[in-house]
């Protein structure tokens, strides 16, 4: 069976009726920080950020940046999403009210989050096996290498850049590829 045959199930129904490709990142089921659907189809039409993001990292601070490109690019069809994961020394060990809270208070976060998965390994989560696959400039595909891997979605649900840990969300090159998602 196929990547894409063992995600089959796992297709929303926002994502298939919004003309999201059955493919896309956006026809995951995946929960939502505070419970309930994340119900990524709604973002169908609109670029996304997808980021896997911990709370006790030394890249941590770019929680700063993240809601800052949310905030600059959301009123032209852009949006943030961060996907809690702990798989990487334990930096995101907090319960979903535990990562809400730092998230607000330290760096005030509004954009999305979804319920902390895998995004490594045999419990990798559907999200991120559509994910993976795609390579970053320096032809990085596969395996996360860490928390903060970022990878840009275009407005039709396909992964349109990969960018890895270190590179800042507001790097020149992040910028210059939502913006040319957005223009």
């Amino acid at each position: 069976m196929t990547t894409a045959d063992s995600n089959s199930d796992d297709v929303t129904a926002a994502g298939a009726s919004s003309g999201t490709p059955a493919d896309s990142p956006l026809g995951v089921e995946i929960g939502a920080l505070q419970g309930g659907s994340a119900d990524l189809g709604q973002y169908a039409g609109r670029a996304v950020l997808i980021v896997n993001v911990a709370s006790r990292c030394g890249l941590t601070p770019q929680y700063a940046g993240l809601e800052r490109l949310h905030e600059r690019y959301a009123e032209r069809g852009f949006t943030v999403l961060g996907v809690p994961c702990n798989q990487f020394m334990g930096q995101e060990p907090g319960t979903a009210e535990e990562i809400a809270e730092f998230c607000s208070a330290t760096y005030g976060v509004t954009f999305p989050m979804t319920e902390k998965v895998d995004v490594n390994g045999a419990d990798r989560h559907p999200l991120y096996d559509r994910l993976t696959g795609f390579a970053d400039a320096e032809g990085h595909a596969g395996d996360i290498r860490w928390n903060f891997e970022k990878f840009l979605l275009g407005r039709d649900g396909k992964v349109a850049a990969r960018f890895s840990p270190r590179t800042d969300p507001e790097s020149p090159e992040v910028t210059k590829a939502i913006e040319d998602l957005l223009a």
